[in-house]
């Protein structure tokens, strides 16, 4: 009996929620789109050396606004947005740069979307995430506050969930600072950020911060690195977050792998809200995103997982160069419009 995409996915996610390391044998290559196609081939013509010591230093001289012309290569343009203001905050070790996205120039009180960017917690920032922030604010209905947490490898982890925790209890207890009543919190995050969502998440349940979390929306998280998972050795290679990136990012970060603080799928799920998780079908991180569905789902936790079927890790920021990732991302916010509805 050949197998649909779908039963596959339900097959891994139901054998996940049992424990078990679940691989079905493929025969085939798996199906990838025309356009991930064409921009995984263009990536090999312009590769770039492995993620390095000298590499991050020669990137962090790289100033934040010619870094986001060089990520405009790939990702859809900002675009309209009402409000776009820099802020800063308190945060454990010096300030912390936020920066407010809104559609709308005044609201009434309702909830605050406060997003991590991506980057193997050693890249990325605000400014490379702003078009995906302000794509959010817009289909949301909602301000977003995107936050410039520590990066490794010169602040290694705790750092960057300290980081995310003290500014999603800032932003709770700030919208006087955002000219914004804020009644509640919905966290997301993409890749590394996906994976602060969800650490923080249970942060904030074991110690509410002055507002309530309404609803979680991690893309593509890195939800356990106790284990490797068959998707690690599936698309570690050729599928655009690839092993020597991925091993340079767990060095940099030298994070505990068994902490629930860094592996939150080791930790207790109950009592977390609502959830939007996405993955993609060809990524290294697939299994650990599918494996914390299924967790949350056996605890009780309402949840909408959707899988990106034939595209990549980070198709959220590669709009541009994969077109079809905006119907994946217009998919993704109809649930979580969804999950917000009374």
């Amino acid at each position: 009996m050949k197998l649909t995409h779908l039963a596959r996915t339900a097959l891994a996610v139901a054998a996940l929620a049992l424990g078990a390391p679940f691989a079905l044998a493929q025969a085939e290559p798996p199906a990838v789109r025309a356009d991930t196609k064409a921009f995984l081939e263009a990536s090999k013509t312009r590769q770039r050396p492995p993620m390095s010591d000298e590499g991050v230093k020669m990137m962090r001289r790289i100033p934040p606004e010619m870094m986001a012309r060089m990520f405009a290569e790939i990702e859809a343009p900002l675009g309209v947005i009402a409000v776009d203001r820099a802020l800063t905050m308190p945060g454990p070790v010096g300030t912390i740069d936020l920066r407010l996205f809104d559609p709308r120039a005044e609201r009434p009180a309702g909830p605050v979307v406060v997003l991590y960017h991506g980057g193997g917690f050693v890249a990325g920032g605000i400014a490379t995430h702003a078009p995906l922030a302000a794509e959010m604010a817009r289909q949301l209905d909602l301000p977003v506050v995107s936050v410039e947490y520590r990066l490794a490898p010169e602040n290694k982890w705790p750092a960057a969930p300290d980081d995310a925790e003290a500014a999603a209890r800032w932003i709770a207890a700030n919208g006087k600072a955002l000219g914004r009543e804020v009644d509640g919190l919905i966290l997301t995050g993409d890749s590394a950020g996906g994976t602060l969502t969800l650490v923080t998440a249970m942060a904030l349940r074991d110690k509410p911060a002055a507002v309530p979390l309404k609803l979680l929306i991690p893309l593509y998280p890195m939800a356990d690195a106790s284990r490797s998972y068959p998707s690690m050795e599936a698309f570690s290679d050729g599928y655009g977050l690839n092993r020597p990136d991925m091993d340079f990012f767990e060095k940099a970060y030298a994070a505990d792998k068994n902490s629930p603080r860094h592996s939150a799928l080791l930790g207790d799920v109950r009592g977390l809200p609502p959830t939007v998780l996405a993955t993609a079908s060809l990524d290294p991180l697939r299994d650990g995103g599918r494996a914390f569905a299924a967790k949350l789902i056996a605890a009780g936790v309402p949840v909408a997982y959707y899988e990106a079927a034939g595209t990549v890790h980070g198709f959220a920021t590669y709009r541009k160069a994969i077109p079809s990732a905006q119907g994946d991302l217009d998919r993704i916010m109809a649930l979580a419009r969804a999950m917000l509805r009374p």
